[in-house]
């Protein structure tokens, strides 16, 4: 266990493997123990480094939330800097892929390709409403049962092939219980009250650093439209679509896929 000692924060993360750096950033509830399945995948040739970002795993902070996008990207910023050799591949899901976006943004010489997943640049319509009402329920004190959170974002992270099937249910719902089960709600309202509130738009298009969306096919959290608009306003944006996949699929389902085209990008680059 390795910790990064920052200003107000004290970063968990570790390091694993030799050459080239690819910096991975976890989705909301989630620590960066959870692409440890996708790491092994990777195989040998490059350095991986994972963190804990602010408010879920052990990261510790003396600063309380809010703390917006900008801030955990900071986070990583700093980590890069002091711990990887720069510029480095970055890697994220969902909460993330918008800490990939902003360190992109704000410190593009630290980034050599940006590769964000499950991913949108501003939240609207019916996403918005959507994580709003989780965000408030939170806020307010609420808990949902463990047994009714398990099953209420199974929805929302995995496809009808895995909700269909017994035994992929049986391997996948492991991933939901690490994280959407008995999570600090004060710390969930945080981190997706700074994904609410976090708006790339008037930006992307002047970034050149290479930006390599990925989408899943049968995400319901970011739907494919909303990763596109990311691709098409960056100014060097690509982008790319799993099919068959929800927004957790990497996890249990199909992690294969998710290595074998990050494989194929860094190949093209």
């Amino acid at each position: 266990m390795t910790f990064l000692d920052l200003d107000d924060c004290r970063l968990k993360y570790s390091q694993r493997g030799e050459g080239p750096d690819i910096v991975w950033i976890p989705g909301g509830d989630q620590s960066g123990d959870c692409y440890n399945e996708l790491l092994d995948l990777m195989g040998d040739g490059f350095r991986h480094t994972t963190f804990d970002p602010r408010g879920a795993g052990q990261t510790e902070t003396a600063s309380q939330p809010p703390w917006p996008i900008s801030t955990m990207a900071q986070d990583c910023a700093e980590l890069i800097s002091q711990v990887c050799e720069p510029p480095v591949v970055l890697v994220g899901l969902s909460l993330g892929a918008l800490i990939v976006q902003e360190v992109t943004l704000s410190e593009p010489d630290l980034v050599r390709i940006a590769i964000p997943m499950g991913t949108g640049a501003k939240k609207s319509g019916f996403f918005y409403e959507w994580e709003e009402t989780e965000i408030l329920f939170a806020e307010a004190g609420n808990r949902l049962p463990s047994d009714l959170a398990l099953i209420h974002y199974a929805a929302f992270c995995y496809p009808a092939e895995v909700l269909g099937s017994d035994e992929l249910w049986q391997k996948c719902k492991s991933y939901l219980e690490m994280t959407s089960v008995d999570r600090d709600q004060r710390m969930m309202a945080a981190q997706w009250r700074a994904c609410l509130e976090y708006d790339s738009t008037t930006r992307l298009p002047d970034c050149q650093v290479p930006m390599h969306v990925v989408a899943f096919e049968q995400d319901l959290q970011t739907p494919p439209a909303r990763g596109k608009l990311v691709a098409d306003l960056a100014g060097n944006g690509h982008f790319h679509v799993l099919p068959g996949m929800g927004h957790f699929s990497m996890f249990g389902h199909k992690p294969e896929a998710v290595c074998d085209l990050i494989k194929s990008i860094l190949k093209a680059a």
